[in-house]
Formats: structure tokens, sequence, C-alpha cells
């Protein structure tokens, strides 16, 4: 029964053979057979490589992060402001405020030709004031001259604190001559000193993942009720320079926490380049006017980034799409055609600077690396042997078959002369 049963499979046998005796073997089949393994072996290579390389998919999801902050790292260089007149205020929509921003922030003197004052760093100034202290004495005890002041003595030892405390107090900072802390700091030589020169601007700042913006002004900001003034007496007062606000980013980034992270630093820069991300719309940014009174506005949308490789690992970062905005602030008001001839007209508000105003997108890009499975590599690779094999053998068969009805057909015509 068993014989019988195994002798009646041979019926569904898909792949007869043929004896060696009937086999019929051409240099035409041979040469089909090189090109067929050479084929072969190139289509495999190209799908090894393939199945090898390292392929991004970017997909688009909800940004569901809570409670972040970004880091904004910073290179701003003002040619025509010296940098005792600029503050850096940060704002946002949760009510946080962080006013003239010394943290982190290093603020470089530079002459007319731009280059870098030797020892004038923010810092280095900062060590002067610390050695007149230590002339006064530890009981002197300055006059704030009716200011407001947060230090629990109410002192103001410097002329610095005096200028603060007139700001907390809302009024302008625009006579310092009678103020002994600042005589003694000599305030208006330095004041007349720098009034020709520029600030570079350079340092990071921690901001909330919220809608907010960066200001860099030509004065201390205070707030009066709900609503935020400047104290620009300095900027607009006669020194002897030419005060505008021309100014070259030099670089402007968000970057997420992990890009401060030794382990994933290298690899995000690796990532970033190979897509493209490395550089942002506002490196390298120009913006020039002759004017004092000009308002620059910079509106970005910030959008989480995130790489995952393919060993597991996530890393975090930010890129940004940018529109500015520039406006004439002398012209108050009234209103005028603008380069489109469109008739347009301003509010009241505004001041002079530059106001980088960021929001935050609700949408997260995913770049993800991915590599093609074993099994599609050994499927491909199956589908190229079979393919190049059957076309080899279809091929053949036909030439074979071409060649003995060529041979056939000379051999009768020959035997018809003879007759």
């Amino acid at each position: 029964m068993a014989k019988g049963f195994l002798a009646g499979l041979k019926g569904i046998d898909a792949f007869g053979k043929t004896t060696e005796d009937v086999k019929v073997k051409t240099r035409t089949g041979a040469f089909l057979t090189l090109l067929s393994a050479a084929i072969i072996l190139s289509f495999t290579l190209m799908e090894f490589v393939d199945y090898r390389r390292v392929y991004t998919d970017t997909s688009i999801v909800v940004d569901r992060s809570r409670g972040e902050k970004l880091s904004v790292r910073m290179n701003v260089t003002f040619p025509h402001v010296p940098c005792y007149l600029l503050s850096v205020d940060v704002m946002d929509i949760s009510g946080e405020t962080q006013r003239d921003v010394s943290h982190n922030v290093v603020k470089q003197r530079l002459d007319k030709t731009g280059k870098g004052i030797a020892g004038s760093r923010s810092g280095d100034l900062r060590n002067e004031i610390d050695k007149l202290a230590e002339l006064r004495g530890p009981d002197y005890c300055g006059s704030c001259y009716g200011g407001y002041t947060s230090t629990d003595n109410g002192c103001c030892n410097s002329c610095e604190e005096v200028r603060q405390a007139y700001v907390n107090k809302g009024w302008s900072f625009g006579n310092p001559e009678g103020i002994e802390q600042c005589t003694q700091e000599g305030w208006t030589d330095k004041v007349k000193d720098q009034a020709d020169e520029g600030c570079n601007i350079s340092g990071r700042i921690r901001v909330n993942k919220v809608v907010g913006n960066i200001n860099i002004s030509p004065g201390r900001s205070f707030q009066t009720g709900s609503r935020n003034f400047y104290d620009f007496v300095p900027y607009l007062k006669e020194d002897g320079g030419q005060h505008d606000f021309t100014h070259y980013i030099d670089e402007l980034t968000f970057l997420a926490d992990d890009e401060y992270n030794p382990n994933k630093m290298k690899h995000g820069k690796e990532l970033k380049q190979r897509m493209g991300l490395d550089s942002n719309p506002l490196d390298g940014f120009k913006a020039s006017t002759t004017k004092k009174m000009f308002m620059y506005q910079y509106f970005l949308k910030v959008v989480s980034t995130q790489f995952r490789t393919l060993n597991g690992r996530t890393i975090n970062t930010h890129q940004y799409s940018a529109t500015h905005f520039e406006r004439d602030l002398s012209r108050g008001m009234g209103g005028g055609e603008n380069n489109q001839g469109v008739y347009v007209q301003h509010g009241a508000g505004g001041a002079p600077g530059a106001y980088f105003n960021f929001e935050i997108s609700p949408i997260q890009v995913v770049h993800a690396e991915t590599r093609q499975s074993f099994a599609h590599f050994l499927t491909s690779t199956c589908a190229i042997v079979g393919g190049v094999l059957t076309v080899a053998a279809l091929l053949d068969s036909f030439l074979f078959a071409t060649s003995r009805a060529l041979k056939k057909g000379s051999g009768m015509n020959g035997s018809a002369k003879l007759m």
C-alpha cells in the first residue's frame, strides 16, 4: 500500500527529469549561462547594498511633550549700539518675565571696525566694580536717590544698582552726573568713550516651551500695570555717536536638552547634517538701517523634531521657520504706500530694537532610521535568481528551436537541388 501510494505521487511531480543521453548542450546555452550568472551576481550585490543601506522615514505626529524648556543659542552683532545701552528681555504667554538677562549671556564691546575690545566683556567690567567696592569698605551704603531697590539693606553701592533702582521705580536714568556712585566709577566718561562703539551679544537663554518673545532693546525695561515700558532717553540722547539698529545675526538656534548631552550631541549633529538641518533660516542674516527709530520684528514658528536611530536611541531637537518685518517708527501713525503700492497704516505701538517672537507648533516631525529586513532581502534574491534563469531558459529554447528550424530548412533545400 505504501509503495503504491508513493508511486502515485510521481504523477504530480512538477520537476520532470531528463537523462544525460537526451540533453543537448550548445555554445549559445553556455554563453547564456555565463551571462545569467553575471546578471544574478550583479543584481544580488546591488540588493545586498540596498539591504545594508540606512533610510530615513519622516512622519508627523502630535507633540505630546509637557513642561519642557528650550535653549536659545544666539550670536547677534549690533555695530552701532554700545553694550551699556542694550538690554535682553524674555517674556512669554505664561506671564514669566526675564529682564536684562545676563546669566549665560556675554556682551562684547566692539570698536568702529567691528573688532572686539580686549578686556571689555561683561564679566571684566564687573571685576572693576568689585575692586571699587573693596576700596569703599564693607560699611559703605550708597543712596538710591529715591529709586526702588530689592536689596535687603536698601543700598545702591554702584552706578548700575542706582540705574536699576530707577528702572524699578519707572524713572528714566538720564542724568548720571549728579549721582555719587556714577561719578566715582567715571560713568559719564565711559559713556562718552563708548558712544561710537558696537556690541556683540552671544550666549544661551532658557525659555519656556510656550509662545513668547526675546527682545533686544536700547534701554532697560520696566512694567507699570500690565504694560511694559523702555527707557530710551540714553539711546536717543546726543552723545556723539550715530546709533541705529543695524544688526547681523550670526546664529539663532533653538536647542533641546538632548543636544547638551555628550552621548547624543555628536550623533545628533551627524543626523542633522545628513538631513540638511544643520543650518537655520536666520543664520547669516543682515539688516541695515540709518535711522534711530527703527523696529525689526522676527516671527518664528518652532517645530519639535525627533531623530530615532536603529539602536533605539531618540534625540530631540528643534527647527524653525522665520519671517521678518521692519518698520520705520519715525513716521508715527501716518499711513503710506508700501513697496507693493498698497496703502497701510500702523498703530501707535512700537519701540526701536530687534524683537524675536516665537510660537511653538503643536506637531512634531519624526525622522526614523530604517533598514530593509533580511526576509525582504532573501525574497528579492530568490526573485532575481528565478527570474533571470527563467528568462534565460526561454531565450535559450527560442534560439535552439530557431537554429534547428534553420538547419532543417537548409537541409531540405539541398535535397531538392540534388533531385
